[in-house]
């Protein structure tokens, strides 16, 4: 018997009808959703067999799934490239396992990084979120004994959302703690 996860939970009974409330949706159909969570990892092109292996491995234990590997289509001189070269990983998470992942990005590897004063607020236009890591060791299922080299996440969270306001409210709502920027700080008041 499988549990909800948290997050979700938390969409279900808090969101949802937050949105609705605030955004004014006829329905709860109406609503923006997750709809993936897509983690995905480069390699540098002389990378041996062994950095290949444990790049893969880490991305596995923080995803819960096997990544996928990802080859060169066609030859670069300019990057010293050739076709067919391990290029990266990623996997793709849907359903709990997706709910899963973002919920132990917000509450645990997130708070865990140096001087965190929260991530960029800026989405891509269509209503999703794309976050970069630089160290994949603020995850606590990676170990620094494992760790012989430090990778880099890209973290995209695809929504149904329409617009960027939608997308980022839906965040905001779920934990996401996006950093203050100029324009959405509180106004300083006045000396008279």
């Amino acid at each position: 018997m499988s549990t909800t996860p948290t997050l979700r939970k938390l969409y279900i009974e808090q969101v949802v009808p937050e949105l609705v409330r605030t955004r004014g949706y006829k329905n709860k159909h109406e609503v923006p959703k997750l709809t993936k969570i897509v983690l995905n990892s480069g390699i540098d092109a002389d990378a041996d067999k062994n950095q290949i292996a444990d790049i893969q491995r880490d991305l596995g234990l923080v995803a819960g799934q096997k990544p996928v590997i990802a080859k060169a289509k066609k030859a670069i001189s300019n990057f010293k490239l050739k076709q067919g070269q391990v290029v990266g990983c990623h996997v793709t998470l849907r359903g709990p396992s997706m709910w899963e992942f973002l919920y132990r990005l917000i509450a645990v590897a997130l708070p865990t990084i140096r001087d965190f004063r929260g991530v960029s607020p800026k989405l891509d236009g269509q209503g999703n979120y794309t976050i970069g890591i630089t160290d994949l060791t603020i995850f606590p299922e990676i170990t620094m004994e494992h760790a012989k080299k430090a990778a880099g996440l890209d973290i995209s969270i695809v929504t149904s959302a329409e617009t960027d306001d939608e997308g980022r409210e839906l965040l905001r709502l779920l934990g996401m703690p996006f950093r203050r920027s100029d324009a959405t700080a509180a106004p300083k008041p006045h000396a008279a």
